[in-house]
């Protein structure tokens, strides 16, 4: 498995949250060699099912990205726009960006009044995506004749390799842990696994997490681990909310199993994968919040790869990292047998 090849292409392939078709076609396909079945729902949601007589276990990676939507076109041609998800919006001036029309996608730039025009109260403050426009050099009648209020828009920068073992990209959350997922499906098929293993890729994450909610609804899983990304230390964010990208995350906190989770770290331990641990004293942010409910209660436990510049276009992670995970969740889930909620309850 080529896991640069899987990130450049998945993290090119448009996939906003609410019109995932096109990524879950592409990850359906890649799940295909390692499992038995696989299936799109109507969220979106890819479930790929890898059979077992073990308990049930679903992991779970979201597939959706932040992005931009048109609402409005200006009489001079220039587009204005409304965020899906979180996208902070002094990320964006001077952005170039894919405006996803009706005849396929036109090249524009994120401009804005320059700090020479503006107010000193204006300079004082941060851009406001309402301030903001995206540029097609097109007059308004030929952007009209292609671009429509709906539209989504994208960021137009390539998978980039850095040095040592690292690479950049837009979507790396979520989908380099989706390769994760991809990764240890393909380790699963030379070990023994009595586990009945969902790999579910989800939609709508970063809109409110309802991919899960409803993938995790109709496997109805014994217990699940979610994947998703956390953030890495990086020059004025220390190691109090951010952690080393060179080892894979566990989290504590009340979204957790306590003991499904020490169990995770054991198994960590016992494989000699180095780990980060931090606590969310609430909610995770992630999927884990939606499938820990589903139904009568799902045990969960959360991996987390580290990423340097979440939300942004330039999204990094380690390859090294990503590794490890997919080497702890493959042991992690061939481990599990009929004895695996021993002493899990009262």
């Amino acid at each position: 498995m080529d896991i640069k090849k899987i990130l450049s292409e998945s993290t090119s392939t448009l996939g906003v949250s609410g019109q995932e078709e096109c990524v879950a076609q592409y990850f359906a396909e890649q799940f295909k060699p390692y499992v038995d079945e696989v299936t799109v729902d109507s969220m979106f949601n890819v479930i790929a099912h890898k059979k077992g007589n073990g308990p049930k276990v679903m992991l779970c990676a979201h597939l959706d990205e932040i992005a931009l939507m048109v609402n409005k076109i200006e009489d001079d041609g220039c587009v204005r726009f409304a965020s899906v998800g979180g996208v902070d919006p002094r990320i964006l001036p001077g952005s170039r960006v894919w405006v996803h029309g009706r005849n396929g996608k036109l090249f524009g730039t994120i401009g804005a009044l320059p700090p020479h025009l503006m107010s000193a109260e204006d300079r004082a403050n941060n851009y406001k995506m309402d301030k903001l426009h995206i540029d097609l050099g097109l007059p308004a009648d030929k952007v009209r004749a292609q671009v429509r209020v709906g539209d989504l828009v994208t960021f137009n920068t390539p998978f980039t390799e850095l040095s040592n073992g690292q690479v950049a990209a837009k979507s790396l959350d979520d989908r380099s842990c989706i390769a994760i997922m991809l990764r240890a499906a393909e380790r699963l098929q030379k070990m023994y696994c009595e586990a009945d293993v969902y790999f579910v890729c989800s939609g709508q994450e970063e809109v409110g997490g309802r991919g899960a909610k409803t993938a995790a609804f109709a496997v109805e899983p014994d217990l699940a681990v979610v994947l998703d990304v956390s953030f890495a230390l990086t020059p004025g964010c220390g190691p109090d909310v951010a952690k080393p990208l060179d080892a894979p995350i566990v989290t504590h906190g009340p979204f957790i199993q306590p003991k499904l989770n020490k169990r995770l770290i054991d198994c960590a331990k016992a494989h000699h994968v180095k780990l980060s641990q931090e606590v969310s004293s609430r909610s995770t942010g992630t999927d884990a919040d939606d499938i820990v409910i589903s139904r009568g209660g799902v045990p969960s436990v959360l991996i987390s790869l580290p990423l340097k510049y979440m939300h942004t276009a330039v999204e990094t992670i380690s390859l090294d990292t990503l590794e490890e995970c997919a080497r702890l969740l493959a042991h992690f889930v061939s481990e599990l047998d009929a004895s695996w909620e021993d002493d899990l309850w009262i």
